[in-house]
C-alpha cells in the first residue's frame, strides 16, 4: 500500500490527473500510471513504498561484497511461488527479473506487464522494455566497475540463465558470485511460512499409470541410452507429483509440493519434509525396504549436500538443463553430468496415454458446464448493472467449485472490461474493477483442476451491439484459431513453425498479438505444463499432446479480443502419408460455443463454416445430455440456440453473390 503521504498527493493531484490525462498520472487507456517527472511524483494507489526494502537489502550487499544483486521472479523449482522479487519491487506480474545495485533499481519485463508495472513499482525502479539476459547484463556493466561482483542466489536461476549471465560478463572484469543465502530472505520479516499440509494420493481411477510403472518406463530409457545414465535428478515440482502421482496444495493453483527425487536403477530418493508424509503413503511408496521400487525419503534440505555425495562416486547424473538450478548443477562434477534440455519425465509426461485423454477429455465436460452456467447468468445480469469483474470472477469460480471433483482454479480468473481486457494478464483489484456494460466487451479467461485434468478457455463476449472493428478484429482471431486448429501437419513439427497459421488473419490487416499461441497442459498439474506449445523452445508436437490455441488481438485503451480452446495431439486422415509418418492434426476438447455477435460471417470461408458446424454439432452430442442430466434446463436451451447451425442461420456473401448469379442468369434465360 502506499504511504499516507502518496495518498494525500494522489487526492490532491486527481483533479489535474483527470483534466490533464497522460501527462500528470494517466495512460492513454485513462488507467492511474506513476509519473516520476512530477515534483513530488504522481504515485497512484496501487504502488508499494519501497525505499526502506531497498535499503535493509544494500546493507546486506555490502556484507556479502557485491555491488549489484540480481532477483528473479523464480523460486528454487523455477516457478512463482516466493514472489521474493515481487516484494521488494511491489511489480506483482509472473515475468521479469530485477538488479539492485547501490545507488539503483531496475526491473524488465515484457510487453504483456509493462502498463501493469507502471502501476505497481514507485520511483525508486527504472523500468526497461526490453527483457533478455543481454539487456540486463549490459546495464549492470554500465552501473558497476571493474572489479567489483554480482550477487546471485544459485537455486533461483536455471542452468542456462546463470551460463547466459556468465557470458555476457565474461572478460569484463566483473563476475557472478553464487550466494546459497537469499538476501531477500534475510530481510523479509513476513515471508510466507514453508509449507507443512500433508502430501495425499491419486486414485487409481485418476491416473493412467502406477507410479511402479512410470519408474520402470524412466529407467528404460536409462537403458536404452548410449551415455549409460546412473540416475535422473527431477527439480521441477510436476515431475515429482507426476512420477509418484503424488499431489499437495504448496502452490497456489496447482497441486504440487516441495520436493527433489533422485531416480537410480536401484534406489529412489525423494527429498521433502518427512512430516508431511502419512502412514498411507508411507505404505503407498514402499518406505521401509531398500528394493528397487522403495522409496528413501530424504529431508528436503539436504538434497544439495545429497546430490553433491553421489556424485563422488563413479556416477552419471541425467539432468534437464530448462529445469535443474544451478544451486544442484554446480555440485556435480561436469564429467559426471548427462544434459538435456528436459528430463526423461519431463518429456514422457508431455504425451498423454488413453487413459490420460480420456480423464482429460472429462474434465472439460464438466468445465464448459460450468462456464455456460456463467454466460447464461451474465446475460441476465449484466444488464441489470450489477456485475463487476470481481464479482463475475467469483462467481465463475464457485461454479466450477459445484462440478464434480474440481479442485479449485487452475489460476486467477481474468475477467475484463473494455479497456482492461487490453492487458492480456489483467486482475481485477480493489483499485481496479469495472462494471460489466452492455457495450463494452468482455473477456473471461479461466480454468479449473480436477481430479481428471486440468482446464483452460477464454472467451469473449459482447451484450450489445459491438463496433465493426470490434468485430472484424474479433473475426479475425476466430479464424486464426480455426486455421490452427484444422491444420494438418507432419509429425515431429515444432510448434513454432505452426503458429503463424493463427496470425495470418490478422496480419493482412496489419494486426498481431504480443504473447505466445498456446502452451500445454496437464492431468490435474501445471495450467502451463512444459514443454509442449508454440514458442521456440518448445518441443516438437506428437500424438497425445494437450495444448492450448489462443490467438487474441489487443487495441489499447478500448478493448482485448482472445480466442482460447484447449486441443488434442491426433492422427490426421489424409488421402497419402508422404514417408510412412501419419501426419497430425488438432481435436479441440474445449466445449463451448463462441459469441455470434462478434462474428462478421461475412469475412468466413464456406470451409470455415463448414468446420464450425461440425463443431458445434459435437458440443451439442456432448454437452446437451450433460446439462440434461444435471438438470440445467435453461443452460441447455442456451447451448441449441448458440450452436445453430451457422450454413443455416447465414450465407457467406460468395454464396450469396452465386446465388444473385444463378437468378439473374435464369431470368435471361
Amino acid at each position: 500500500m502506499a504511504s499516507r503521504g502518496t495518498a494525500q498527493l494522489c487526492c490532491s493531484l486527481l483533479p489535474i490527473v483527470i483534466l490533464m490525462g497522460g501527462t500528470l498520472g494517466l495512460s492513454k487507456s485513462g488507467e492511474e500510471m506513476r509519473n516520476c517527472k512530477l515534483n513530488p511524483p504522481y504515485l497512484p494507489s496501487t504502488v508499494i513504498n519501497t525505499t526502506d526494502r531497498l535499503s535493509d537489502l544494500r546493507q546486506q550487499m555490502t556484507r556479502f561484497s557485491i555491488r549489484a544483486y540480481i532477483i528473479p521472479a523464480t523460486d528454487a523449482h523455477l516457478g512463482t511461488r516466493d514472489g521474493r522479487r515481487a516484494w521488494m519491487s511491489g511489480f506483482t506480474g509472473s515475468a521479469g527479473s530485477a538488479v539492485v545495485t547501490m545507488t539503483k533499481a531496475a526491473l524488465w519485463t515484457d510487453s504483456r506487464y509493462w502498463d501493469q508495472a507502471e502501476r505497481q513499482m514507485d520511483c525508486n525502479w527504472e523500468l526497461h522494455k526490453i527483457f533478455t539476459v543481454s539487456s540486463t547484463a549490459e546495464w549492470i556493466l554500465n552501473e558497476i566497475r571493474p572489479g567489483e561482483d554480482i550477487g546471485i542466489d544459485p537455486f533461483l536461476f536455471s542452468i542456462e540463465s546463470w551460463e547466459g549471465y556468465s557470458t555476457e560478463l565474461a572478460g569484463t572484469g566483473r563476475k557472478l558470485v553464487s550466494i546459497a543465502t537469499n538476501l531477500v530472505d534475510l530481510i523479509w520479516k513476513e515471508k510466507r511460512p514453508t509449507p507443512t499440509s500433508r502430501i495425499y494420493q491419486l486414485q487409481d481411477d485418476y491416473i493412467g499409470r502406477t507410479w511402479q510403472e512410470k519408474v520402470s518406463e524412466i529407467r528404460n530409457q536409462m537403458k536404452s541410452h548410449s551415455k549409460k545414465p546412473t540416475a535422473v535428478l527431477l527439480s521441477a515440482l510436476d515431475e515429482t507429483a507426476w512420477l509418484f502421482n503424488l499431489r499437495g496444495k504448496d502452490i497456489p493453483y496447482n497441486p504440487y509440493f516441495y520436493a527433489y527425487s533422485l531416480l537410480g536403477m536401484d534406489f529412489i530418493r525423494l527429498f521433502i519434509n518427512e512430516s508431511r508424509i502419512t502412514p498411507e503413503i508411507h505404505s503407498y511408496l514402499n518406505t521401509n525396504c531398500t528394493k528397487p521400487l522403495c522409496v528413501q525419503l530424504v529431508d528436503y534440505s539436504r538434497v544439495r549436500d545429497n546430490v553433491r555425495d553421489y556424485s563422488k562416486a563413479n556416477v552419471k547424473v541425467w539432468i534437464g538443463k530448462e529445469y535443474t538450478t544451478y544451486g544442484l548443477y554446480e555440485v556435480i562434477p561436469k564429467e559426471k553430468l548427462l544434459t538435456d534440455k528436459y528430463s526423461p519425465v519431463m518429456m514422457t509426461k508431455a504425451v498423454k496415454n488413453a487413459k490420460e485423454q480420456e480423464l482429460m477429455r472429462k474434465a472439460h465436460v464438466r468445465d464448459a458446464v460450468a462456464v455456460i452456467q456463467y454466460l447464461v447468468w451474465l446475460e441476465k445480469n449484466v444488464p441489470k448493472g450489477t456485475v463487476d469483474e470481481r464479482s463475475g470472477a467469483r462467481y465463475v469460480d464457485g461454479l466450477r467449485m459445484k462440478q464434480k471433483n474440481c479442485d479449485g482454479p487452475s489460476f486467477d480468473t481474468i475477467s475484463a472490461s473494455g479497456l482492461n481486457a487490453a492487458l492480456p494478464h489483467y486482475r481485477p483489484s480493489d483499485a481496479v474493477n469495472r462494471k460489466l456494460s452492455m457495450d463494452k466487451i468482455y473477456l473471461v479467461d479461466s480454468g479449473g483442476q480436477y481430479m481428471e485434468g486440468t482446464t483452460d478457455i477464454t472467451r469473449t463476449v459482447h451484450w450489445g451491439t459491438p463496433t465493426d472493428f470490434e468485430k472484424d478484429t474479433y473475426t479475425r482471431v476466430l479464424i486464426g484459431n480455426i486455421a490452427l486448429t484444422t491444420l494438418v501437419f507432419p509429425s515431429g513439427s515444432s510448434g513454432i513453425n505452426l503458429e503463424s497459421f493463427a496470425r495470418r488473419a490478422l496480419w493482412q490487416a496489419g494486426l498481431d498479438f504480443g504473447h505466445g499461441t498456446g502452451h500445454g497442459i496437464g492431468n490435474f498439474l501445471a495450467v502451463h505444463e512444459w514443454p509442449v506449445g508454440f514458442k521456440s523452445n518448445n518441443i516438437p508436437m506428437t500424438k497425445g499432446m494437450f495444448t492450448s490455441i489462443e490467438p487474441g488481438y489487443y487495441h489499447v485503451g478500448h478493448f482485448g479480443i482472445r480466442i482460447e480452446d484447449v486441443v488434442l495431439v491426433v492422427e490426421a486422415q489424409t488421402q497419402h502419408i508422404f514417408g510412412g509418418q501419419p501426419y497430425l492434426t488438432f481435436q479441440p476438447v474445449s466445449l463451448v460455443p463462441y459469441d455470434r455477435k462478434l462474428i462478421n460471417e461475412s469475412m468466413i470461408s464456406d470451409e470455415q463454416i463448414e468446420y464450425l458446424d461440425r463443431h458445434y454439432r459435437t458440443i451439442r452430442d456432448i454437452m446437451g445430455p450433460e446439462l440434461k442430466s444435471q438438470s440445467l434446463e435453461e443452460e441447455h436451451e442456451w447451448l441449441m440456440r448458440h450452436t445453430e447451425p451457422f450454413s443455416q442461420a447465414t450465407l457467406t456473401v460468395a454464396s450469396v453473390a452465386t446465388l444473385i448469379g444463378s437468378f439473374l442468369v435464369s431470368m435471361l434465360l
